[in-house]
């Protein structure tokens, strides 16, 4: 079971993402990971660890609060 925190992250990840007209792949490749681990982040199935979260928002060019607003 997903815990919430990790639904709304992913959420965050995945609007953030979407605005800055980035794909899946897009941000999988240079995190070097899969699109389905991308996938898996933004519906909350997978927790995002605290160093993948920092590369995540130096990626998106967002500080790291933005994920928990």
């Amino acid at each position: 079971m997903s815990h919430p925190v990790d639904i709304h992250v992913g959420k965050r990840v995945k609007q953030i993402r979407t605005l800055r007209r980035m794909s899946q792949t897009d941000v999988a490749k240079r995190l070097s990971l899969s699109f389905q681990q991308i996938q898996k982040y933004e519906i909350g199935s997978n927790r995002i660890a605290a160093s993948r979260l920092f590369e995540l928002s130096r990626i998106l060019d967002v500080p790291t609060s933005y994920f928990f607003e």
